[in-house]
């Protein structure tokens, strides 16, 4: 049996053994060239569909006889230049030179390149056989084998599904692919090879704008279709048709309300009394908002269920580095592209583009699958999508800087300046084609680009500063109130209706509240365009904002009962399932309120022209502009659910193109963003992220602020509480049984005895099950007593002992244990790490995982105090017991089964966040 130091818990528990292989660190770097082949090996069934990615290196235990031939190790030496008569021939000193340089040739090389291991011995064995026959000349100079395995970059098998991704080791296999590629790629040919290899990135970019832009043409295009429906259909009359929206079918009118082609349900039904066309075009608005919601509703239920909600969290948690496989498939890019049309013409409380981030990655994520060198990468795939996510801002709101900026802000993880070169390049591309496209025929980017005559008074920053408090204001108390209606649907489950029936009954109030107030019966892409524009330049007065006599009590009510009504709908909208975002409702509230104190300021300025504060205004031009108020009330509320603030300003200006107000945007993000953190740190992705228990280490300063002031030797699980492996003493039937026994450990240290405790590697339970796995199957079939080891053993026989090494991390990252928790989270945050072993003098002292971390700062306190009884045993976030013994120990001592052990779980497949925890 092999030595297992302590069974006590460890804080490396998994929730589930169908999610337990996960791959691990390693920043050990190698020059052989044989590291580059990763051959991928299978643990897990392969899915086509999305995100099992398999790594590692060339299988040692092939016997393809390509494989016997030597490869030539690689040289990092500057190389000589050949001179003859000390002068340098260029290509054409010869005629050789020439068909060398065209084909990468090299018939000359350097004396420091010329050495080479020992030809394989020929009889057809394998490679583990040829290798171990080299001996004196490449031995260790004693006569024994050669070590390989010491200059081996190590292999890994795929990530499982709720798997944190090793970024290291992606990106050190990536720099040892460039070197290969490099080292081998020489002359035109190579030159040509290495163009081919950087464009990869470049095509992924524009063919993933492209498709956005035509993507979101098509989703504006029927989305303003199925809402017009709900109020009636473009008829034959004036060459209109049946599948045209209202805006296409009285394209040319100036007034929509003088438009022949366009028939009312109560119209086209013959009723001609008021009563009855109120009461029959209500009840087709409620008919049609709750069958397009029921739609969206069972699509995403059906077939993607991560198509549901804004995907921004998610989106957030993969760039992170977390593998949640089918969240950017082809199914999912479907639903949610279907899903998010039905579910914006219902008229929820919902917007467009949260999801439409979702559809631009999901479109980059098939493109990366064209190119296996960024597709079998996971690191190199996240920065793609990190700047892919930017032109689903840029054609939700026609702002490619925008976009950049949200991506850079508010998604990305790892955000280097080559990415925001990415970004702008995909964000442009999204947005030329939603130009050409053209859906809204007005030459515009996007409905709500407007101008304004007048410019803004300085006595305006105090209402605008009022609208930033505001905003600030309902951005936490939106937060809270979300949050509240989803923690009660987590803690009644038994009781509440399906989340189809959910969406119904959501869908029927919606409705019901929103058709007798005009404001909110309309789309809320329409009412935010209204909103915004200014009197002097609206053709089309659809809501009565500019008619004379407008600006009264009255209708400062009405503006407001409207913002007050959609904060809720939304609170219980927004988590759903159903595609829905939350931006645009946000800019549809705080436009309705700034709208309002745009009024009641235009009032007060016109009944008291001689006040102090208005005598700065011009005599014949309007004071007031409603419509800016609106603007700056939805740039409010905006950063107030959001908490970003650059992008914001930038976004609202290239929306509306009010580049004159961009002073008076900032200052009310800025008092926003003040008032909403007095409320929360978090904002609503952020919040929903941390109830899901997503493991996102956030980088920002904030989080780095509530890291205790305490060794990480408290925090840690100490070498008596993990199950250690010892370097020799295995068999493949003692190795069986410990991965048997039922301890969901997910990985296990490996020392070089039981008394020194030496650190000597790492390796993770996915390699550990898989090796044993395939060792007793053919063509091996290693019987259950054949020895296996973790170190140099020079008198082994490859063909009947299992060498384990190749799948270790052998340079695993260390802290010593009296290392401040500060430093050690900062490892976790700045390098994607997923454990970091402490060791004192070389003795392995403990280990900390990242979900530690994740609860130390995400929720360690809301843990303890949700503890049910004195045995510390509390509910997982799917409902599961698990057990937790304490927080922290206080003074060295207390905790006896590290932080964390089986916290989490869940059985549902359409909750990630329910294993995400602790399956790390």
């Amino acid at each position: 049996m092999a030595p297992a130091m302590n069974n006590g818990s460890s804080s490396e528990a998994a929730s589930s053994s169908s999610t337990s292989a996960s791959a691990h660190s390693s920043n050990g770097t190698s020059s052989n060239p044989n590291a580059n082949n990763n051959a991928r090996q299978p643990y897990a069934e392969d899915e086509t569909d999305d995100e099992l990615d398999l790594l590692g290196g060339d299988d040692p235990l092939s016997d393809n006889p390509d494989l016997l031939a030597e490869p030539e190790p690689l040289s990092f030496k500057k190389r000589n230049k050949q001179k003859r008569g000390g002068v340098g021939l260029g290509i054409l000193g010869q005629p050789s030179r020439l068909l060398t340089a065209l084909t990468g040739g090299n018939n000359h090389r350097p004396s420091s390149e010329q050495h080479r291991r020992s030809p394989l011995p020929s009889g057809g064995g394998t490679r583990l056989d040829a290798l171990a026959g080299i001996t004196s000349k490449n031995g260790d100079g004693n006569g024994f084998p050669l070590d390989w395995y010491v200059e081996g970059p190590g292999r890994r098998v795929g990530y499982e599904d709720l798997t944190a991704i090793d970024w290291i080791f992606e990106y050190t296999k990536e720099r040892q692919r460039l070197r290969v590629l490099y080292s081998s790629a020489t002359g035109l040919v190579g030159y040509v090879k290495q163009f081919l290899d950087s464009s990869q990135v470049w095509i992924i970019l524009v063919l993933t704008g492209l498709a956005v832009g035509a993507l979101a043409a098509a989703i504006d295009v029927t989305t303003d279709w199925l809402g017009d429906m709900k109020f009636g259909y473009c008829s034959n009359i004036d060459g209109g048709a049946f599948y045209l929206s209202k805006g296409f079918c009285c394209l040319g009118y100036d007034e929509h309300s003088k438009c022949m082609g366009w028939r009312p349900w109560s119209n086209a039904l013959g009723i001609t009394s008021a009563g009855g066309k109120w009461f029959i075009e209500y009840f087709f608005f409620l008919l049609l908002s709750m069958t397009f919601a029921l739609s969206a509703s069972i699509l995403v239920k059906e077939y993607a269920i991560y198509a549901k909600h804004s995907g921004i969290p998610e989106i957030k948690t993969v760039l992170g580095g977390f593998i949640i496989r089918r969240f950017l498939s082809v199914w999912t890019l479907v639903t949610k592209s279907l899903g998010l049309v039905l579910a914006v013409a219902s008229g929820m409380w919902l917007g467009k583009e949260g999801p439409l981030v979702h559809v631009a990655c999901c479109c980059a994520n098939l493109f990366i699958k064209l190119f296996p060198n960024i597709n079998n990468n996971e690191a190199r795939k996240r920065e793609v999508l990190s700047a892919a996510a930017a032109s689903g801002i840029s054609v939700a709101f026609g702002s490619p800087i925008g976009g950049v900026l949200f991506s850079l802000e508010q998604l990305s993880y790892y955000f280097p300046d080559k990415t925001m070169w990415q970004s702008f390049v995909c964000a442009m591309t999204a947005a030329v084609m939603l130009q050409a496209l053209d859906p809204f025929r007005s030459g515009k980017l996007v409905l709500y680009q407007v101008t304004y005559s007048s410019g803004w008074h300085g006595f305006e920053l105090v209402p605008f500063a009022l609208l930033g408090i505001l905003g600030g204001v309902y951005g936490g108390l939106f937060i809270k109130a979300n949050m509240k209606v989803a923690q009660w649907k987590k803690s009644n489950p038994s009781w509440l209706p399906g989340p189809v029936t959910q969406v119904a009954i959501v869908a029927c109030l919606t409705a019901l509240i929103n058709y007798p107030n005009h404001y909110m019966r309309a789309q809320s892409s329409e009412l935010v365009s209204n909103l915004f524009s200014e009197c002097a330049r609206l053709l089309d007065d659809q809501f009565g904002l500019c008619k004379t006599g407008a600006a009264t009590a009255g209708t400062i009510v009405l503006l407001i009962f409207a913002a007050v009504l959609g904060f809720f709908l939304a609170a219980i909208t927004f988590g759903l399932q159903i595609p829905a975002g939350i931006i645009l409702p946000s800019m549809a509230i705080g436009a309705l309120s700034g709208r309002a104190v745009g009024i009641v300021m235009e009032i007060w300025q016109r009944n008291h022209p001689g006040f102090i504060a208005f005598q700065s205004c011009e005599p014949d031009i309007p004071c007031i502009t409603p419509g800016t108020y609106a603007i700056i009330g939805a740039a409010a509320t905006l950063a107030g659910v959001t908490r970003m603030t650059v992008s914001i300003v930038v976004i609202m200006f290239e929306l509306t193109g009010a580049l004159t107000y961009v002073l008076p945007i900032m200052v009310a993000v800025m008092i926003s963003k003040w008032v909403g953190d007095a409320f929360s740190r978090r904002g609503i992705y952020e919040s929903w992220i941390h109830f899901n228990e997503y493991p996102f280490l956030d980088n920002s300063e904030d989080m780095t602020l509530s890291i205790p002031d305490i060794p990480a030797s408290q925090i840690m699980t100490r070498i008596e509480d993990l199950v250690v492996l010892t370097a020799t003493g295995h068999t493949i039937a003692s190795l069986t049984a410990i991965l048997e026994t039922g301890h969901p450990y997910r990985g296990f240290p490996v020392v070089s005895d039981p008394r020194d405790a030496i650190l000597l590697g790492y390796i993770s339970r996915a390699e550990l099950a898989y090796n044993l796995r395939v060792a007793t199957q053919p063509p091996r079939s290693l019987p259950p007593e054949t020895e296996a080891f973790f170190s140099h053993q020079p008198l082994a026989d490859p063909r009947t002992t299992l060498d384990l090494r190749p799948w270790m991390d052998q340079t695993p990252l260390t802290l010593p244990s009296r290392s401040r928790l500060h430093l050690a989270v900062s490892y976790f945050q700045k390098l994607g790490l997923r454990y970091v072993l402490f060791s004192d003098k070389g003795v392995l002292q403990g280990l900390l995982t990242k979900k530690d971390v994740w609860y130390v700062l995400n929720g360690a306190d809301e843990t303890r105090r949700t503890a049910g009884g004195d045995d510390g045993n509390i509910i997982g976030s799917s409902g599961r017991l698990g057990t937790q013994t304490g927080v922290a120990r206080e003074h060295g001592d207390g905790e006896q089964a590290g932080l964390l052990h089986g916290v989490g779980g869940g059985d549902d497949p359409t909750s990630p966040g329910a294993d995400a925890a602790s399956i790390l």
